[in-house]
């Protein structure tokens, strides 16, 4: 048989091959390699054996309680951000008169429930979740059903109880499916372990949620809808630290060794008998003993002695290195972390404190803006009866000024309400009551009464204390006297009332 008719029988026996597949465009299959330097992607060499395990260490209860309860860095971590979330809390802007604000800044100290939010917080940090249950008195029955504010009696909100993830609550199976509901894809109740030992099934527009660090859908459906702790984000390098800071404690006891070269050591140790060992160690003894810098140490002819001193050149760069590394991945500046002055030529610190004045602020609106959107609510029915249709809140900020940006920041405040008067776009009492409102802020102004705006001037008058052009703040703080030529006399006396009030509190705003 001929050569092509084998080929061609050979080829009919085989099955046809399939066809290759084609790279489809736009997709990158290439990676860097040099097989004979052995570097670059599946070439055999030490970093190719890198692996990375899914540990979720958030899931490790105990871990987490010993290391907050014995490691000064992991409680820092997990106390810092929440206290500055929490410090200068929020102003609550709407149109309710001070006093009505005044009662619901007194609902946050009495029922302590600013300390309850920030309790939540640094539990949610810990162990990547934490709730609580909004106490409501009357309804220990109905827990189980969504909370109808008609329902909320005058002064029934009885504060929060906290739980962590792991001992208290529970997440039911079943999730929140209406759209318009903020908690969407969460789950829609949870089973409680109340103060008295029973488990209750609460719904969740009755609990606030604390979550830990956000983390991918299914990684979310492994931790039960909680998120993960902000221990496992810098575990490692915790460990790198605290290794490193053990080594350079152990190479203090080794920084001066003193050594001892006599010839008949080996000897002595081998075919002495006990007593002679003895007597050379109780030699020795006592020669350590004398040693000083104005003794002598008697040694023989053929022995000698040596002291080797340990340099520690560069272990403080390698430990500080570490603590760059933990600063960062937990997001906290070194100078707040570890309580260290900024190092380096002209370092001052502000831009690294800046970015974490911005990371608290991300916090604040991200982690503890929700929290303050169904609890604030609450707290109005619970007060008047009624939720103001303008209620709203801002957040105080985080840093707090020194007392010269507080006069400069007093000045400007002044300067815009007093102008805004004087244009006649607001009236005296308006004005005393911006006066009053912002004296939490700067320090001044807070020996308004109620009374003093009560009886103010309600009316509007354009150009009322005869100011043109720039103020004459001497006139108005009341160390001079305005000329009051062409005032009706009804104006006058509201202007001295008005003069009178504001003449306690300085000479001239701009000396304060």
């Amino acid at each position: 048989m001929s050569r092509r008719k084998r080929n061609a029988v050979k080829d009919a026996r085989m099955p046809p091959k399939s066809p290759v597949p084609k790279t489809p465009k736009g997709l990158t299959t290439d990676a860097f390699q040099n097989v004979l330097a052995r570097l670059g992607a599946g070439t055999p060499n030490l970093m190719e054996g890198t692996n990375y395990n899914l540990t979720r260490l958030t899931q490790n209860y105990q871990l987490m309680n010993t290391l907050y309860r014995e490691h000064w860095i992991v409680r820092k971590i997990i106390d810092t951000i929440p206290e500055d979330m929490t410090r200068n809390w929020i102003t609550i802007t709407t149109q309710l008169p001070p006093d009505e604000i005044r009662k619901l800044d007194k609902v946050w100290r009495v029922r302590r429930i600013r300390q309850k939010i920030l309790q939540g917080l640094k539990w949610g940090r810990l162990y990547g979740g934490a709730a609580g249950l909004i106490m409501i008195e009357g309804h220990e029955d109905i827990l189980h059903e969504p909370l109808d504010y008609d329902t909320i009696m005058p002064g029934s909100l009885k504060g929060l109880m906290i739980v962590d993830r792991w001992s208290g609550i529970y997440p039911n199976p079943e999730l929140v499916e209406d759209l318009d509901d903020p908690e969407f894809g969460l789950p829609q109740s949870y089973q409680l372990t109340l103060e008295d030992g029973q488990v209750a099934n609460v719904h969740h527009s009755r609990i606030i949620r604390f979550m830990g660090r956000e983390l991918p859908y299914w990684e979310k459906l492994a931790e039960v809808y909680w998120g993960a702790s902000e221990v496992e984000v810098v575990f490692d390098e915790l460990k790198k630290r605290d290794n490193t800071s053990w080594n350079i404690a152990q190479l203090i006891f080794l920084a001066n060794l003193r050594v001892l070269k006599m010839s008949d050591f080996g000897e002595l140790l081998a075919v002495g008998d006990e007593r002679s060992q003895k007597d050379l160690y109780n030699t020795l003894t006592m020669q350590n003993w004398l040693m000083s810098n104005m003794g002598m140490y008697i040694l023989n002819k053929e022995d000698d002695f040596a002291t080797h001193q340990y340099s520690f050149a560069g272990l403080n760069d390698i430990y500080e290195s570490f603590m760059l590394d933990i600063a960062g991945a937990c997001q906290i500046p070194v100078t707040k972390l570890f309580g260290r002055s900024p190092a380096g030529l002209n370092a001052t610190g502000e831009n690294d404190m800046q970015n974490y004045y911005e990371i608290v602020q991300q916090g604040q609106e991200s982690i503890l803006g929700p929290i303050l959107d169904k609890l604030l609510p609450i707290m109005c029915m619970s007060e008047f009866g009624a939720i103001p249709d303008d209620l709203d809140y801002a957040f105080n900020p985080i840093r707090t000024p020194d007392d010269k940006e507080v006069a400069e920041l007093a000045d400007k405040k002044t300067k815009s309400i007093i102008e805004t008067y004087n244009a006649g776009l607001i009236s005296q009492k308006i004005a005393m009551k911006e006066l009053k409102q912002m004296s939490e802020t700067v320090g001044m102004f807070s020996n308004i009464t109620d009374n003093d705006i009560e009886q103010a001037d309600d009316t509007f008058h354009q150009g009322e204390l005869g100011f043109g052009g720039d103020l004459d703040y001497g006139g108005f703080m009341g160390t001079e006297t305005p000329d009051r030529a062409g005032i009706p006399q009804s104006d006058s006396n509201s202007f001295e009332k008005f003069r009178r009030i504001l003449g306690r509190f300085g000479r001239r705003l701009g000396n304060s």
